[in-house]
């Protein structure tokens, strides 16, 4: 017997590096995916076979141990957290297929983990419900993987619904689906295929930043501070960096929340300058851009979209841009050009429709 799920990427709308300070993020499902179709084996092996990998990996259940597996590692680690939970894991045969692209900033990891712990959950009968799923899985890419990964992700994959973004209240894990208008508007996303630049490292700079921050304060996490708290808050700290980081995660959180607003009054039109101004502060404060990122986002508003700001852990990835229908082709031909005149890398595009989230295929 075999199941097959299929578990969405994803486009954060805003909201970036949010997730791990316990705020507000405002992701979407995108129709990329990966789909797993698991099977249960006579012996008991692990073999994880990828369509876009050449050769299998197989592994015995009492072998797996964290941060073992390379690329296979995403779905080993979701029979490693079910044994770490006392859950008897059958040998299993695990293929994959996945056309989110790698390294874009567009969560392929999660979309790997939750089509892989979903289609387990079904084929063994384990009654895994919402909020257990969004446990396996971040376990599984923080301690197995070891990416510090603040749960997003994982919402997004498990958790949205189409037409809709995802509003993620990182505190309580509370999500709630905002649907987004887009009568004469598309979401257009830029494909940099920047390398990422020392992105490991960095994301877990600011992570600790972050969190030496809320130590120095005295909170919990910066969530815990508002607006009209942030004046005196950076006084306190001695840190310029510090400064900077709690200055982005304060003003994105308002902005998450202004965002939200607005789609729930339908007037997505006037989220485009909050998506600038995030922009802004991801280049100045958290210092997580790079030029390919930079030139896409002011190229796309030079050419008529309403806003644009990078989306994903950044150093690389993607970029999004609010466009008119009409202008969508004419934007992404002007970052074209732009690339070209900068001698980057040809860049790659798409338009992004609100998807569903892991669902299961077939019969």
């Amino acid at each position: 017997m075999s199941v097959s799920w299929r578990a969405p990427g994803r486009v954060n709308l805003i909201g970036e590096h949010t997730d791990y300070n316990e705020g507000f993020a405002l992701p979407f499902a995108i129709e990329q995916g990966c789909t797993a179709t698991v099977s249960t084996r006579t012996d008991a092996q692990l073999v994880v076979r990828s369509v876009q990998q050449d050769e299998p990996i197989t592994v015995a259940p009492a072998d797996l141990a964290p941060r073992a597996g390379g690329w296979a590692g995403y779905a080993l680690g979701v029979a490693w957290a079910l044994r770490e939970d006392g859950r008897d894991v059958p040998g299993l045969t695990i293929e994959l297929d996945s056309d989110v692209p790698v390294g874009s900033g567009l969560s392929s990891s999660a979309a790997l983990v939750c089509s892989v712990a979903t289609a387990v959950n079904d084929l063994l009968e384990l009654g895994l419900d919402a909020d257990a799923l969004l446990a396996l899985t971040r376990r599984t890419e923080n301690d197995f993987v070891g990416a510090p990964t603040g749960g997003m992700d994982q919402l997004a994959a498990l958790r949205s619904v189409a037409d809709h973004a995802l509003f993620c209240d990182m505190r309580s894990l509370a999500t709630e689906a905002v649907h987004i208008a887009l009568d004469g508007l598309r979401v257009l996303v830029i494909d940099t295929r920047a390398e990422h630049r020392h992105a490991s490292g960095e994301y877990r700079r600011r992570r600790e930043g972050c969190e030496a921050a809320a130590r120095a304060l005295g909170i919990r996490a910066l969530r815990d501070l508002g607006p009209d708290d942030l004046d005196s808050a950076l006084a306190r700290l001695d840190e310029d960096e510090l400064r900077r980081y709690v200055r982005h995660v304060v003003t994105k959180d308002e902005r998450v929340l202004r965002t939200v607003e607005l789609l729930r009054a339908g007037d997505t039109a006037a989220i485009g300058p909050l998506l600038t101004a995030s922009q802004a502060s991801m280049r100045d404060d958290f210092q997580i851009t790079i030029p390919e990122l930079d030139v896409a986002a002011d190229t796309l508003v030079e050419a008529g979209a309403l806003g644009a700001r990078m989306t994903g852990g950044g150093f690389g990835g993607c970029v999004i841009g609010l466009v008119p229908t009409e202008l969508v082709e004419a934007a992404g031909a002007a970052v074209e050009a732009a690339y070209a005149r900068a001698g980057f890398r040809p860049p790659a595009s798409f338009v992004a429709h609100p998807a569903a989230g892991a669902r299961r295929i077939g019969a």
